[in-house]
């Protein structure tokens, strides 16, 4: 792997990487909650709009939603068209693949139907990013969009670098090279979201749109910066605080706290760091083997009752060894130190 962008990892990038894991702990146990079916539906109608609504779209939360209830909506028909489209490309998200260049391009398709000429092509002319004191950015030219765009992707697929800073980074670039006629703010808040999907399913759920909605001029700003300074970092960096504070911002929504469905009913409280047990080691090769195994299975692999299991868990998530995202039933678990 030869190209790299050009950025650089602060060390409050590196502290904010360590809260957001801390955080989406908390958040995951909290979407496990019995309301968690309307909570997605409301998270992905906040996204919907939120995402459109830093490109000019004019629709209130309220006419979003009736969209995707299927009940008409009196608006301009473009701002209509811009919101189904969206709704169904939200609803293939998991399906499209994050490292591949044909999904890429399938979603553009579904994103910009009707609203462009060739919906789902990179353009073939030239394009320039208006700033609020005229032209803020020439995008490069057409005839290199498709090579910028392979070695993005080779080099998102293949780096070590954290997915947090690689999404991030990916997020700027793709904005940079803006490889499409138009949507190319709403495909880069998508893609970025589906990249952190695929390592904490939690993403396809957490409004990340809306909160950048909030804080739609420094978006900009750190856009501007990164490109000003030749240094995607500094865009990262802004990212990385934007993802904390949604976190932060929709756990409090579901009134998640630290004793949220937490499998007895304990508070987590300071690490207990005791030498692991045998049973603990054995639970925590099991997951290591087979991330995406749910907690009965698991309890008959180490051969225990599930209620032992439980606090066999509470006990290592106290300690810093695992957390898990998504739900019980297609949630994962990650190993946070080694064994």
């Amino acid at each position: 792997m030869s190209y790299r962008p050009p950025f650089e990892i602060t060390a409050k990038a590196i502290n904010l990487i360590s809260e957001i894991s801390a955080q989406l702990e908390r958040f995951s146990i909290a979407m496990e909650q019995s309301d968690s079916v309307q909570l997605r539906k409301i998270n992905r109608m906040k996204t919907i709009h939120g995402t459109l609504a830093i490109e000019g779209n004019s629709l209130s939360e309220e006419q979003v939603t009736a969209l995707i209830e299927g009940k008409p909506v009196i608006a301009p028909l473009r701002e209509i068209q811009e919101v189904r489209n969206a709704i169904l490309a939200y609803e293939q998200f998991m399906k499209f693949n994050p490292y591949s260049i044909d999904d890429l391009l399938k979603a553009h398709g579904i994103f910009a139907l009707g609203l462009v000429d060739d919906p789902g092509h990179f353009r073939k002319g030239g394009v320039c990013v208006m700033g609020r004191d005229g032209i803020s950015h020439i995008a490069p030219p057409a005839h290199r969009v498709s090579f910028l765009i392979s070695d993005l992707f080779d080099w998102v697929k293949k780096s070590e670098d954290h997915i947090l800073i690689k999404s991030s980074v990916f997020h700027y670039e793709f904005e940079f090279i803006h490889p499409f006629p138009d949507g190319n703010g709403r495909m880069g808040r998508f893609w970025q979201s589906r990249l952190l999907a695929e390592w904490n399913p939690v993403f396809e759920y957490l409004p990340i749109e809306n909160m950048i909605r909030e804080n739609q001029a420094d978006y900009y700003k750190a856009i501007e910066r990164s490109t000003d300074e030749n240094d995607s970092g500094i865009f990262a960096e802004f990212m990385l605080q934007t993802i904390l504070d949604a976190i932060k911002k929709h756990k409090k929504k579901v009134k998640a706290d630290d004793t949220v469905n937490e499998p007895i009913n304990e508070p987590i409280n300071e690490p207990i760091n005791e030498p692991l047990t045998d049973r603990q080691l054995a639970i925590l090769t099991t997951i290591k083997q087979s991330p995406f195994i749910n907690r009965d299975d698991l309890a008959g692999k180490v051969n225990i009752s599930l209620a032992t299991l439980k606090r066999e868990l509470t006990t290592l998530r106290k300690n810093g060894y695992i957390s898990r995202g998504g739900s019980n039933k297609n949630g994962s678990w990650l190993l946070l130190k080694k064994i």
